[in-house]
């Protein structure tokens, strides 16, 4: 399939890179996890699945990442939420189901509260998580730091770790670990008001299972499911791992048509 060019928005003077695909609701937007960006492999299967399907598509790179303007280690969790919310307001509408890979898992509970608060709690319809990593800053990053870790940060204001993903190295910097203590979620309830399937693998070196497992603990009022991968990695992008992200995406879509009586 041909990878369409992006449409660009601007956000406070940052180009976020984006592509939507026409459908019928509900649809389905994509949040990518840290350094990751929209032509990656599960993007670019749910963008076939969504063409299949006739389904409405939304995916976009946060500042920093992709075909977006920015530097990236100008992120933090607060700037790319608020870059997704505007992405998510203009290009999408009616219920939607968010997609959350890795820190995106983060991102998409955080946009429901945000959403909440604005009084737009029926827009997110769904929530699929991949191997969602809330709260990683401050629960896998800075507990694994070793002193010359945190003497770099508190010096430079940043510190780099090689990355298995990418030949360019992971970024932390001091900004987005102390912006992640104001976006933690994993502190009392989530509550969604919103079916919730997480996909995670128990081979997942970068984020645990058991980070998954503790996520549900925090969803007590939602209707959640969580399929656990025996033998799967962070990426969960073997075909046999993209199949089942269609089948619980395809069912979501299922369940939203009837919650919303949408033919």
């Amino acid at each position: 399939m041909i990878t369409s060019p992006p449409q660009f928005l601007d956000v406070n003077g940052t180009n976020i890179a984006l592509r939507l695909r026409a459908g019928r609701e509900p649809g389905i937007v994509w949040l990518g996890g840290y350094r990751s960006d929209m032509l990656g492999t599960k993007a670019d299967w749910l963008d076939r699945y969504a063409s299949e399907k006739g389904v409405a598509f939304l995916r976009f790179d946060y500042s920093g990442h992709g075909e977006s303007s920015g530097e990236f280690r100008d992120g933090t969790i607060s700037l790319w939420l608020e870059q997704s919310l505007a992405v998510f307001r203009q290009f999408s509408s009616g219920p939607q189901i968010l997609v959350g890979s890795s820190m995106g898992g983060w991102i998409a509970l955080r946009l429901i509260q945000e959403l909440q608060k604005s009084g737009e709690s029926e827009r997110a319809a769904g929530l699929v998580l991949i191997a969602p990593a809330p709260d990683f800053t401050s629960e896998l990053v800075e507990p694994q730091l070793t002193n010359d870790q945190r003497r770099q940060i508190a010096e430079r204001g940043f510190m780099e770790e090689p990355s298995d993903y990418s030949p360019e190295p992971y970024i932390y910097t001091k900004a987005l670990l102390e912006d992640g203590k104001a976006n933690q979620v994993l502190k009392g309830v989530i509550q969604t008001d919103c079916p919730v399937h997480i996909l995670q693998g128990m081979e997942d070196e970068d984020v645990p299972y058991t980070h998954a497992l503790r996520l549900v603990d925090h969803l007590p009022v939602d209707d959640v499911t969580i399929t656990l991968v025996r033998d799967g990695d962070h990426r969960l992008s073997r075909q046999q791992d993209l199949e089942l992200l269609s089948r619980t995406v395809s069912s979501m879509v299922d369940r939203t048509r009837t919650r919303y009586s949408i033919q």
